[in-house]
């Protein structure tokens, strides 16, 4: 209840009727009861703070707290501040009871912005602290291992290999190699795009530890991804006679043993898996190289619990998410970091298309073109079934649409996450086989499928995806060497 002499923040249009009038959307009672001998008026026209404030615990008291007890909180601070006179000077940062001060008693803006950008600076400073520490413990403390190299295999596939690497991934092979050769454990970021080649420089890095007399694993967020890296795998592996083992959670449970009992006893070298891999009951004889794919799948926890062995492996983590090298520093900083800049020869580009709902007749009549050619397609969208909180095609339904009628003389195929491993394995094989033109899906297929042929994407309700999910979609096209476009409908409201 609104008491004369409270002083008010309040938020909404001016209009004009008679002088000035303003309809508050929503107001704030930053003081209460103020009269004219109190002085505190004066605080109308500048500027002040504001609190997180609750229907429990109102901004004016909050307000009325912070001003009772400020003086107090800014003495006990002093003793906080880390930074010297100097170093303030050579940042130009105010102190820590400074900023505080302002932030909490303004008096302008650009006293304002000095105060943010001394709290920014703290944020950052003890974020890559953290990260140092760890960074020190993890591979500095910890001894590494020192992987002799033979060539007994890296030779060979070298030299089958139906491709040359690129200069990029010679380089990055490089470097790891010079962590694994060092005594120095490897705990390093490999970054690139969708397509740059990741998956052929983790099997180069994991056939060292191979080389050596150790054990290496490959991660997968997905089991759609971790059986297509094993089927790569095997391709290149088998003339070579190593056999490549899978552990997932949908693995049968006689194959669950076997493989179980042979990573225990070693005769497993290569394993590609889910996070099954990290369960209690698996255990690996000689465990040295771990490769941890499309790292932003999994949490921190994922990736450390092969840190706390009592002879921790090397770690390598792959990500396609294109961030910054400065920021990919500030999120990884505990890690090295090799970035493959190089795309494969013969890669065209992926042309990207945004359109709206209307234009939907011409998308899919695109479509039916690249089909004629010969070529596969996507559409992605955001749910497997409808939903009443959503108003948004689903996968389901976008299935049934586009068989009955605008695909309806093509072979449409549908996948989700909600069917079952052996479903999801037979519609992967056949879109693979091009027994299938035509490919609705979710997200399911944002780390999974890579298949040359398909050439073009469409994404239902692109608005709903983020932008990294929508990155690693379009990256789903693009894979041989046809021109592939990516088309985004969305919702322009």
């Amino acid at each position: 209840k609104l008491q004369k002499g409270d002083l008010l923040l309040a938020t909404g249009p001016v209009k004009f009727f008679h002088g000035r009038q303003l309809r508050p959307r929503e107001f704030s009672i930053l003081g209460r009861n103020l009269d004219d001998t109190t002085g505190e008026k004066s605080e109308i026209g500048h500027i002040f703070a504001t609190y997180p404030a609750s229907e429990e615990v109102p901004q004016w008291v909050l307000r009325g707290l912070f001003k009772k007890n400020l003086d107090l909180l800014l003495s006990n601070v002093i003793e906080e501040e880390y930074l010297s006179a100097d170093e303030q000077r050579v940042y130009s940062l105010p102190s820590l009871p400074e900023s505080l001060e302002v932030l909490h008693r303004p008096t302008s803006l650009e006293g304002v912005e000095e105060a943010r950008r001394r709290l920014a600076y703290d944020e950052l400073f003890f974020l890559q602290l953290v990260q140092a520490r760890a960074r020190y413990r993890e591979t500095i403390q910890k001894q590494g291992i020192v992987f002799g190299r033979t060539d007994e295999l890296i030779r060979p596939l070298l030299e089958a290999l139906p491709f040359r690497l690129t200069t990029a991934q010679a380089r990055v092979l490089r470097e790891i190699y010079s962590d694994m050769g060092s005594s120095r454990r490897m705990n390093r970021l490999l970054q690139g795009d969708v397509g740059s080649g990741k998956t052929v420089v983790a099997l180069f890095s994991m056939l060292l530890a191979v080389e050596a007399g150790y054990q290496a694993v490959l991660m997968a967020p997905t089991e759609l991804l971790a059986e297509q890296h094993a089927r790569s795998m095997r391709k290149l592996m088998e003339p070579l006679g190593i056999e490549v083992y899978v552990l997932t959670g949908q693995l049968a449970a006689p194959d669950r043993r076997e493989t179980l009992s042979a990573l225990r006893e070693g005769t497993a070298t290569l394993v590609v898996g889910t996070q099954a891999l990290i369960q209690k009951n698996v255990e690996f004889r000689k465990l040295g190289m771990v490769v941890v794919d499309e790292q932003h799948r999994f949490g921190v926890r994922q990736r450390m619990v092969f840190g706390d062995r009592e002879n921790p492996p090397d770690i390598l983590i792959m990500s396609a998410t294109p961030i910054p090298r400065s920021l990919a520093m500030a999120l990884y900083g505990d890690l090295d970091l090799s970035v493959l800049d190089e795309m494969p020869k013969g890669r065209k580009p992926i042309r990207t298309f945004l359109r709206y709902p209307n234009e939907r007749k011409d998308v899919y009549q695109f479509v039916e073109e690249e089909l004629k050619k010969g070529h596969q397609a996507y559409v992605v969208y955001p749910l497997v079934a409808e939903s009443d909180k959503m108003d948004v095609r689903s996968a389901t339904e976008g299935h049934e649409r586009l068989t009955e009628a605008t695909f309806g003389h093509r072979r449409v195929g549908l996948l989700h996450g909600q069917l079952s491993s052996e479903i999801k394995d037979q519609v992967m094989r056949g879109f693979l086989a091009g027994e299938i033109d035509v490919l609705v899906a979710t997200t399911v297929i944002e780390v999974g499928i890579d298949v040359p042929n398909a050439s073009v994407m469409v994404i239902e309700h692109a608005e709903r995806f983020g932008l990294s999910q929508l990155h690693q979609l379009r990256g789903r096209v693009g894979r041989g060497a046809t021109e592939s476009h990516c088309i985004l409908i969305a919702d322009p409201g």
